[in-house]
C-alpha cells in the first residue's frame, strides 16, 4: 500500500480530531480500522513516524487478541483495560498474546501516554471504546488484494485461519458498522471523508 496520499489525509483529519478530544484526555485516540490486508498496519507506522515516538503512542490490536477466536474479547479489552489509562495520562500496561505458543505471555507490555494514540486493527473502531476515540478511519480493499498482503505479511501459518477470522470480522463489521461510522475511509485509490465538526 502507497501510504502517501492516505496519509496527508490521516494527518488533517487527526488535527481536527485533536479538537473533538474529550475533555480532560490526556491523549487524542486515532483509530485504524478494517479487514485484514486492508493496510492498517502500514498505514499506523507511517502515521507514527510522521508524528515521532515522542508524540506518539502505536496499540496494536493484534496484541490484545486473545487467539483466533478473539476479536469480540480484545474490543473489550481495548475499551476497559488499554484506553482507560492512557486518557488519563497514564501508561497502559496489558500482557500480549503470544501467537507462537497460543496463550498469553508473561511480560506485561506497557504503552506510554502521549499526545496522540493510535490504535490499529480490526476492532479498534468498536463501539464500546467509541467516547474515547476522537476519530475513526476504515480501510478497505478487494478481498482477493487483501487475501495476498495477508499471506505476504503473515506467511502461509495465516492461511488455515484466514475464513475463520473473516467469519468474524464480517459478524463485527454488521453489527457496529465501523465504516458507516467512519470520519475517513481509506479505499483503493480513493478516500471518502466525513466532516469533523
Amino acid at each position: 500500500m502507497n501510504s502517501g496520499p492516505a496519509l496527508a489525509q490521516l494527518l488533517g483529519l487527526l488535527e481536527k480530531a485533536q479538537q473533538r478530544t474529550p475533555v480532560g484526555a490526556a491523549t487524542t485516540v486515532l483509530a485504524l480500522d478494517g479487514p485484514s490486508g486492508s493496510g492498517k498496519t502500514t498505514l499506523a507506522d507511517a502515521l507514527r513516524a510522521a508524528l515521532g515516538e515522542e508524540t506518539a503512542a502505536l496499540v496494536r490490536m493484534e496484541d490484545l487478541y486473545p487467539g483466533w477466536d478473539g476479536l469480540d474479547a480484545a474490543r473489550l479489552r481495548l475499551a476497559t483495560e488499554v484506553l482507560p489509562p492512557l486518557l488519563r495520562g497514564e501508561p497502559a500496561r496489558y500482557r500480549r498474546w503470544d501467537w507462537a505458543h497460543d496463550r498469553y505471555g508473561t511480560d506485561q507490555d506497557v504503552v506510554p501516554a502521549k499526545l496522540v494514540t493510535i490504535v490499529e486493527g480490526v476492532g479498534s473502531g468498536t463501539l464500546e471504546a467509541a467516547s474515547s476515540i476522537a476519530a475513526l478511519v476504515f480501510l478497505d480493499a478487494p478481498e482477493q488484494v487483501r487475501y495476498q498482503r495477508a499471506m505476504l505479511r503473515d506467511g502461509e501459518g495465516y492461511r488455515p485461519y484466514w475464513e475463520r477470522w473473516a467469519a468474524q470480522e464480517r459478524a463485527y463489521f454488521a453489527r457496529e458498522q465501523p465504516a458507516g461510522r467512519a470520519d475517513l475511509r481509506v479505499l483503493p485509490g480513493c478516500f471518502q471523508t466525513r466532516g469533523l465538526p
